[in-house]
């Protein structure tokens, strides 16, 4: 039996290039860890905006 361990929030903060424009965003994401925490974000940022990884920066990631 494998066990999963409980997800924590986490709060991630950064810009993404929309248009010309590098626009600011905090998201608020569940994961077991911060690094997952901030690809997570990669992923639900790159697919509501269509973006590549290098178009969306993160600058911060804390436990909420």
């Amino acid at each position: 039996m494998t066990e999963q361990k409980a997800e924590q929030k986490f709060e991630v903060k950064g810009t993404f290039l929309m248009g010309e424009d590098w626009m600011p965003y905090t998201k608020v994401i569940e994961a077991p860890n911060a690094n997952q925490a901030k690809e997570r974000t990669f992923a639900v940022i790159g697919s509501k905006h269509n973006l590549k990884r290098r178009y969306i920066k993160v600058d911060a990631v804390k436990a909420v």
